[in-house]
């Protein structure tokens, strides 16, 4: 436990001090330590509530697991879970945490999902399509090694919100890189990671799972902008009421 908790700190505090610099990068960490009680539980419930109890009863496959709070929980809930993450700190973690919890997990890239077709009966995949290097060749695997009415659940930042979650900054939907960069250095934090996130709209999600075989998407409106507690609030809640802007995408979407 001394070990998971110290290989956890270090972690996160290399992603939240040092890649992104975030002022108050300490809570975060102090937040991810807990993660399976303080934001992974909400999680779960929320996908219960929308696939039902019996959700978690059978091959979950989480796509970008990270250190492992969701794969802790569908394990209890009663799940034969299975973790992929591409980076090897993390699945070392999220292993440690599988040897108390249950479960497995493998180091492997979305793209090329190391599992024969129709494996799992739900793929997860929270925070995690942002972060690939191809969202058409992810959601190709992902929708490949789901079983025959087997259900896909996804959930990332709207493009279209104003606000950049890795960073915890107020944003300007599709603000160019170059302006992002410039924007980033005012603000006193590193412009590297940048370059690895993609900004998703509904319309390229829903065109990536067609391409992949699956013409239909359920979309669900459930978490509030993040930057409801900016001091440009008054402004930005008039954007997303004329707008009707969702500021992220959730989408269940079940293979034919």
């Amino acid at each position: 436990m001394v070990e998971l908790q110290e290989r956890i700190r270090r972690y996160y505090t290399a992603y939240y001090r040092d890649t992104l610099r975030l002022p108050d990068w300490a809570a975060f960490v102090e937040l991810r330590q807990h993660e399976e009680e303080r934001l992974e539980r909400a999680h779960v419930a929320r996908l219960q509530s929308l696939l039902g109890p019996e959700a978690l009863r059978g091959r979950v496959l989480n796509v970008g697991c990270g250190t492992g709070g969701f794969n802790v929980l569908a394990a209890e809930a009663g799940a034969r879970v299975v973790g992929v993450d591409e980076s090897g700190d993390a699945v070392d973690i999220c292993g440690l945490k599988a040897r108390k919890a249950g479960g497995s997990v493998v180091q492997a890239h979305a793209e090329a999902l190391p599992f024969p077709d129709g494996r799992f009966d739900l793929v997860y995949c929270f925070s995690a399509i942002e972060h690939v290097h191809s969202v058409e060749a992810s959601i190709r695997e992902i929708v490949r090694v789901t079983r025959p009415g087997g259900v896909i659940y996804l959930h990332t930042a709207n493009a279209w919100s104003c606000y950049e979650g890795h960073y915890k900054v107020v944003w300007v939907p599709f603000l160019p890189r170059v302006l992002g960069r410039a924007y980033l250095r005012a603000r006193g934090r590193p412009t590297a990671y940048l370059a690895t996130l993609w900004r998703l709209t509904p319309r390229q999600l829903a065109r990536a799972f067609r391409a992949a075989g699956i013409p239909r998407l359920t979309l669900h409106v459930n978490d509030r902008p993040r930057e409801s507690g900016s001091r440009l609030w008054p402004v930005l809640r008039w954007y997303y009421a004329l707008t009707g802007v969702s500021p992220f995408i959730e989408i269940v979407a079940r293979r034919p």
